[in-house]
This record gives C-alpha cells, structure tokens and sequence, in this order.
C-alpha cells in the first residue's frame, strides 16, 4: 500500500471517530425514570433521573434501572462504531494490522 493510500486511510479513520465522538446514543429505562447518553466513542455523556418516577422505598430498582441502561448503552455504541469501522477492517488487514 503506497504512502498516499496510508494517508486517505488515516483521514478516513480520523473522520469516524469524529463521527463517533458526535453519535448520541440514548438509552431509558423504568419508563423515562432513567436515561442514559452515551457516544459512539462508548464516554457516557449524561445519566440523568427524573426524580418523579423514582420509589425512594426501592432505591434497587433505581439502581437496576441505572446499570441496565448503562449496559444497553455501551452494546449500542459497540455496534454504531463496528458498523463504521467495517469497511475498513479489509484495509487495516492490508497493512498487517
């Protein structure tokens, strides 16, 4: 692979991980009682809890809720960022990657 290829493939790598870096994904649970924000980059953004939805007799369930959405949220960013990053596995494996 030449030089030139080399660079047109690093921009590209550069351009999907703005793109991931900019990819809101948003995930709730307990019926809006909790939401998760989260980029393609798997960095949590924002967890926010609506306090009317929320039993403090059954803090359990809030942090059920809380862990569940966080572990739905980062197997959604894990696919966004393998659905972009596929077409350029064959290429990376060009290079001996």
């Amino acid at each position: 692979m030449s030089r030139f290829d080399q660079a047109k493939m690093l921009m590209r790598v550069k351009k999907i991980q703005k793109e991931l870096a900019n990819h809101i994904i948003t995930v709730e649970k307990g019926e809006g009682a909790v939401r998760v924000e989260i980029n393609g980059e798997q960095k949590i953004k924002k967890i926010h809890i609506d306090p009317e939805y929320i039993d403090l007799e059954d803090i359990g369930e809030l942090e059920r809720w809380v862990e569940d959405a966080v572990k739905e949220a980062i197997q959604e960013s894990q696919k966004v960022a393998a659905e972009k990053m596929q077409p350029m596995m064959g290429a990376l494996g060009n290079l001996g990657l």
